[in-house]
C-alpha cells in the first residue's frame, strides 16, 4: 500500500474519490440506519469546493481509501475517512488516520463519526482518541465526537 497526497481536482481521481466516498458512506448509512450523511449526497463540484487536504491509499495502483482534513495552528479536524468497501478491514483506514496524526505535531486532532458506526468508533478509540460526546446533529441523526491530544 502506498499513501500519498492527492487532490480531488485531478482527473480522473476526483471522480474516483467521489465514487469511493459514496460507496463507503452507503455502508455507514446502513450501519447507522440513516442515509442523511452529507458526503453521501455530495456532487463532484461540492467535493472539490471543500477546502481540505487529502491523502489517498493505493493498493497495486488502485485507489483503496482516502482521508481529508482541515487544519489550523492548534487543531486538525478529520473531515472524512473512506475506504473502498471491497478493501475494508485491511488496515487502510488505520494507516490513513496514522498518516494524518503524523502531520499533527503537538496539535489536537478531532473527528466525528456516526454514533452507531461501531467499526469507526473502535478504530478511533484504538488509536487513543477520547470520546467528547454524542450530538444529535439533525433530528434522529447522532454523531460521536472524538479528540486526541498529543
Amino acid at each position: 500500500m502506498i499513501i500519498k497526497t492527492v487532490s480531488p481536482h485531478d482527473d480522473p481521481l476526483g471522480s474516483e474519490l467521489l465514487a469511493m466516498q459514496k460507496a463507503a458512506y452507503a455502508v455507514e448509512a446502513e450501519l447507522i440506519g440513516d442515509d442523511r450523511i452529507p458526503p453521501l449526497h455530495e456532487s463532484l463540484a461540492e467535493l472539490r469546493a471543500r477546502d481540505l487536504l487529502w491523502l489517498a491509499a493505493f493498493d497495486g495502483g488502485a485507489l483503496s481509501g482516502a482521508v481529508a482534513w482541515a487544519e489550523s495552528a492548534d487543531e486538525l479536524d478529520i473531515d472524512r475517512l473512506v475506504v473502498a468497501p471491497a478493501m475494508a478491514r485491511r488496515g487502510i483506514g488505520r494507516a490513513l488516520v496514522e498518516a494524518v496524526l503524523a502531520r499533527a505535531g503537538g496539535r489536537r486532532v478531532v473527528v466525528s463519526t456516526g454514533r452507531d458506526n461501531v467499526p469507526a468508533r473502535r478504530l478511533y478509540e484504538g488509536l487513543g482518541f477520547t470520546l467528547l460526546g454524542e450530538t444529535e446533529v439533525i433530528p434522529k441523526l447522532w454523531i460521536a465526537g472524538y479528540a486526541l491530544v498529543r
